[in-house]
């Protein structure tokens, strides 16, 4: 018999612990910025001083814009990114940031650009008054409120179709399908064929279980374009943009008409056309609206400034208004008449666009990085959920240690996954990886069921090539040491001998065969810290200057859902102690060690990492199918001047 599950309870624990992660991670902000002066927020990337001020304008949605640029234009890497919020500061004599009273929100940024969506018009007058004026990220409560009001509400509702949804979700409450005859797909193989007739047939909800390489965005794709022909509309969301354009994308190239909600400056050049703003913007009613928009702001100021005719100015504002909201329904209207998927991320279907609307059906693609608290949002709108993923990659981003212990990192997909495994469907061939590179993670995440397809099953690059070398560090007297302030981890000499191992690696392949045939690299370390001095290192060696575009020097995260021809990997820790902190993490390894096509390099101190038994299983089976590499001395590692 079934352990019986209390829903609402559930609900109320998953509250309590997102309160957690709220609390912490704003209790880390306030001490970010408080405690650490200007100088010392400007290195860590979080803080931009000093900025000059640029033009301001009103957007097409209405929004006031300030562009910024940053003076300081040292390669600092920095985390502003569109949607954060912000402050402008100035500095106080302690050289401490002094916060204006209004918060702001990154529109758009690039290395040393950024705009802005102010408040308000007043906001800039503001600034206006000082000179040497900063930037500073904030703290965002907006995703923390959509989510609590999310998770009250499901835990509230009461007989009706989001409560029973609820109930088949986390309760005992069956998931039930229809009986029909299933559909062919001769383009699929046979086990995305019958997740998509699964999909088809689930009233409540169905789960596309991806392995990496086995066509779970294909499989998806499918899945939306048959419920679209018996569904007039439908929504599609993921946890990041980059997820959320990534799979609209591929709508968008089978004819499916898609709206994109998102802030512009989030959607990637193809998916651009698509959003809510540039067609609003390319509705025949817009430059009415616009003229109107602008007769009102102008009415205004002289509102302020008259002392005659109030009256009679307050009438025609009025007017205007009414005029101004009866063409902002219409042109939502035609919008909405004409899309046939609506799609934006978990969050953004808080956006107020989206109010009233319902949806038969709602697709989550990535959902098992997404948190469950998240995932409600969308659900809240929707008569059925079809989740995509693989809960056995990369966890949800969640800060709180306390919080992801006592059960955060547990995702709502996950969790369905377990309870009800009849609602999963597992994809089985996989189309990415030799058959060496694919089968440890098979074994090991997968019970033995993948296979590779023929196509990839023994390709290589090179006659003869191991597909898997472990370059292992452990005979040399090398240590891992702290990133900037403490921040990530940092191993220098583990980083010079994987570039050492990388220049012989393409030497043998030849520099001309890798530009003419295109054969890419991923360079992949956990720790930030070791991502940017790779970076760095990769610049200064002339050799590989014609190469830099076929290299990718990336964390786990960013490799999540791509794949290169060759993939180099640095684990960075090596200590005494046997820590090794972040490695382990299996999912965010099980990521990384799949990203490639052809050939696999692991660089790590197999003497630290063995403690583990993942690694240790792991560094067999590299023993077994691959080759282990004991490298030389710092002496020899590659110089730039030397290339």
């Amino acid at each position: 018999m079934s352990k019986l599950i209390n829903p609402i309870s559930e609900l109320q624990e998953t509250y309590d612990l997102l309160q957690l992660e709220y609390n912490y991670e704003k209790e880390q902000y306030e001490e970010q910025t408080k405690q650490t002066n200007v100088l010392n927020n400007v290195e860590k990337g979080s803080c931009w001083y000093p900025i000059q001020i640029g033009r301001s304008y009103y957007n097409s949605i209405n929004q006031y814009i300030l562009e910024v640029e940053r003076m300081d234009v040292r390669e600092i890497d920095h985390d502003f990114d569109p949607g954060k919020p912000l402050r402008f500061f100035v500095k106080d004599k302690n050289n401490k940031p002094a916060y204006f009273d209004f918060t702001a929100q990154v529109s758009y940024v690039d290395e040393n650009r950024m705009m802005i969506v102010l408040p308000h018009n007043q906001a800039l007058a503001q600034l206006n008054q000082t000179t040497e004026v900063g930037v500073q990220l904030y703290f965002d409560e907006t995703s923390y409120k959509t989510m609590f009001a999310a998770l009250a509400q499901v835990a509230s509702a009461k007989d009706n179709r989001l409560s029973y949804l609820r109930d088949v979700l986390l309760g005992n409450k069956p998931a039930t399908f229809r009986e029909s005859y299933p559909i062919r797909f001769p383009w699929l193989n046979i086990s995305q064929d019958e997740a998509v007739n699964k999909v088809l047939n689930a009233r409540e909800t169905a789960i596309i279980h991806g392995p990496p390489g086995t066509g779970k965005t294909t499989t998806l794709v499918e899945a939306i374009y048959e419920t679209l022909h018996r569904e007039s509309q439908v929504m599609v969301c993921a946890q990041s943009n980059t997820a959320v354009d990534w799979i609209c994308e591929k709508l968008v190239d089978r004819g499916v008409n898609v709206l994109r909600i998102g802030n512009p400056s989030r959607v990637n050049d193809k998916m651009l056309g698509f959003t809510y703003e540039r067609q609003f913007e390319a509705h025949p009613h817009y430059s009415e609206l616009w003229s109107i928009r602008k007769m009102i702001r102008d009415l205004s100021k002289g509102l302020r400034k008259s002392g005659e005719n109030r009256e009679a100015l307050r009438n025609r504002l009025n007017k205007l208004r009414s005029r101004a909201t009866e063409l902002e329904i219409a042109i939502e209207q035609d919008i909405f008449s004409e899309a046939r998927v609506i799609a934006s991320t978990l969050i953004g279907a808080n956006n107020r666009v989206l109010n009233h609307r319902k949806f038969a059906t709602l697709f989550i693609d990535e959902a098992a990085q997404a948190l469950e608290a998240a995932c409600w949002v969308p659900i809240i709108k929707s008569e059925r959920v079809v989740f995509a993923g693989d809960h056995c990659q990369l966890p949800p981003t969640i800060k709180s240690f306390e919080a992801a212990k006592k059960g955060l990192a547990v995702t709502l997909m996950q969790k369905i996954a377990e309870r009800k495994p009849e609602v999963c469907s597992l994809l089985k061939i996989q189309y990415r990886m030799h058959q060496d590179i694919m089968q440890f993670s098979s074994d090991y995440f997968y019970k033995g069921q993948l296979e590779s397809h023929s196509d990839v099953k023994y390709r290589s690059i090179l006659s003869w090539d191991i597909p898997l070398v472990w370059i292992n560090t452990s005979k040399l007297d090398i240590k891992e040491e702290s990133g900037i302030y403490g921040k990530s981890r940092l191993n220098k000499e583990e980083a010079e001998q994987l570039i050492t191992q990388l220049v012989k690696y393409i030497e043998n392949i030849g520099r001309d065969r890798i530009i003419n045939e295109r054969i890419d690299f991923g360079i992949i370390s956990p720790y930030k810290a070791q991502v940017y001095y790779l970076r760095k290192r990769i610049k200064q060696i002339p050799f590989l200057k014609p190469l830099r575009k076929f290299i990718t020097i990336n964390t786990v995260d960013g490799f999540q859902g791509q794949e290169r021809d060759v993939i180099f990997i640095s684990l960075v820790r090596a200590n005494e102690q046997g820590h090794i902190g972040f490695l382990s993490d299996l999912r965010r390894m099980n990521v990384a060690i799949t990203r490639a096509r052809m050939k696999l390099f692991v660089i790590g101190d197999a003497d630290t990492l063995m403690a583990h038994p993942f690694y240790d299983k792991l560094y067999q089976y590299f023993e077994d199918k691959g080759e282990i590499v004991y490298p030389e001395n710092s002496e020899d590692s590659i110089e730039p001047q030397h290339i």
